[in-house]
């Protein structure tokens, strides 16, 4: 086979409609198109590809138009400034002042200065003592330039001189325009006899490599965090609204923790510099919650023993963990039994690294029942460790929150970064619970769903999760719970 040939064999079906319409001639693309019966689209496109192997010389004519300008094409269709300026002048009888022609005239500022500059230099009107009134020569003058206008519009030549005249008042314009034409090129002829002699069927490398095309999806951690949501929902639990930005009230002081703790500080938490403070509910909760810091309220507690403070709960802040959404929950009220459950962002001044973020999510929840312990909770941990995220090895250890007694912590063994912390969980105290009138139990947890998903995904570096890295993101397996 002949080198000719396997080139030929190459061509597509518009290449080969398009070389049999070409000749030595040069046409337009335009031309072409209705030569070979091919879209003009298609035309461009073959064109190229013809150009580049050889087949057909595309050549390029640039040439300069004049146009209308945007003020040509509105002078084209309303008619000159000047005429327009006239034809006011004339339904105002004759004579006005500028400020009312320029206003009953329609006409820019820089509009109607040219047109009473023009027509005052063709003597059509004349301006005394602050006045302007016609002469009565506009009745015999001969208005071209607004057939010049449609002439440009219709892409005729119009005098050299007037063209000069409406480039430099702006209603026309020089445009540039490139027109492609195209003829057959000595090898192009060869091809062209060679299929109209022989049937040559066009091939294809099936083995050719082609560009990968990327399905669209969502990232990683986004399917993974729906498919937890609708875990919990389907295993019953109901999720709470979360709110970025919440009242120390419901950050700390429903939560039974003091308003001298030391992780109320800047150090351990943001707070909103503008607006400061927040609305706090209800009075009745408000007491309730303050009678349980100051003395135990309803709770056989003697409480924190101090002196609570409204100004410090209504201080405002973005949410530092999950279970303020919790409190929000409690003090609208419970059903019971009931599971609940939120997916929530959080903050907290931290220290950037593998396993810590300034901002992050975590999974809190509590269920409210007659007889739950604290082996309930222990369980449930467990299960959602292994099952959910995939964790081989889990481990539970004493720890301490205000809110909660007992109180406990997960941790889990990553493959590559050991032991990490991801749940802290327990018991919610009496003090919460009966001064809010909440009968029976409840266990409560607050996940590092973060660090949940590191398991899942397989990601050792948690700032990975929401990783802008375009390969990443593309290759990343889907999330299967």
């Amino acid at each position: 086979m002949s080198s000719l040939s396997g080139k030929v064999m190459e061509l597509s079906d518009i290449e080969r409609k398009l070389l049999a319409a070409l000749s030595i001639k040069q046409i337009s693309l335009d031309e072409a198109s209705i030569a070979s019966g091919v879209p003009i689209d298609s035309v461009r496109r073959a064109s190229a590809w013809l150009n580049e192997k050889g087949f057909a010389v595309v050549l390029e004519n640039e040439s300069e138009s004049l146009g209308l300008t945007s003020d040509g094409e509105k002078a084209l269709l309303k008619g000159m400034p000047e005429n327009v300026l006239l034809e006011t002048l004339s339904r105002l009888g004759g004579k006005s002042t500028f400020a009312e022609l320029e206003k009953e005239s329609g006409l820019s500022k820089q509009e109607f200065m040219a047109a009473l500059g023009i027509n005052k230099r063709k003597a059509f009107v004349v301006i005394m003592q602050g006045t302007i009134s016609e002469t009565g020569v506009a009745k015999q003058e001969n208005f071209s330039e607004q057939n010049y206008l449609r002439d440009i519009f219709d892409k005729k030549k119009i005098p050299q001189n007037l063209s000069a005249e409406l480039l430099k008042r702006g209603l026309a314009e020089k445009k540039k325009s490139v027109e492609r034409l195209i003829k057959i090129s000595p090898q192009g002829e060869e091809a062209k006899e060679l299929l109209s002699k022989e049937n040559i069927a066009r091939a294809f490398d099936v083995s050719a490599p082609v560009p990968e095309i990327f399905m669209g999806k969502k990232a990683p951690y986004i399917q993974f965090l729906q498919q937890i949501r609708q875990k919990l929902v389907s295993l019953g639990f109901k999720e709470m609204d979360t709110k970025l930005i919440v009242t120390e009230f419901y950050n700390f002081d429903v939560l039974f923790q003091p308003q001298n703790h030391p992780a109320r500080t800047w150090t351990d938490t943001y707070q909103l510099k503008n607006p400061k403070k927040g609305a706090l509910p209800e009075k009745k909760f408000v007491d309730a919650i303050k009678a349980a810091h100051e003395n135990g309220g309803k709770a056989k507690s003697k409480g924190w023993g101090y002196e609570w403070s409204f100004d410090i709960a209504s201080r405002l802040m973005p949410s530092a963990h999950g279970t303020a959404h919790s409190a929000r929950q409690l003090i609208r009220g419970v059903e019971f039994p009931r599971k609940y459950f939120a997916i929530a962002r959080c903050f907290r001044p931290d220290v950037l690294d593998a396993t810590h973020l300034i901002e992050f999510n975590q999974m809190e929840g509590f269920i409210v029942g007659e007889d739950l312990n604290f082996r309930h909770l222990l369980g449930m941990l467990k299960d959602f460790a292994i099952e959910v995220a995939g964790a081989e090895k889990v481990k539970f250890f004493p720890d301490y929150y205000p809110f909660t007694e007992p109180s406990v912590q997960l941790s889990a063994k990553h493959p590559e970064l050991g032991w990490i912390e991801f749940a802290g969980a327990g018991m919610f105290r009496p003090e919460m619970l009966q001064n809010l009138g909440i009968k029976g139990e409840a266990i409560a947890w607050g996940m590092g769903i973060d660090r949940l998903a590191m398991f899942k995904l397989g990601i050792k570096d948690i700032r990975y999760l929401f990783s802008e890295d375009l390969n990443y993101l593309r290759n990343a397996k889907g999330v299967l719970l």
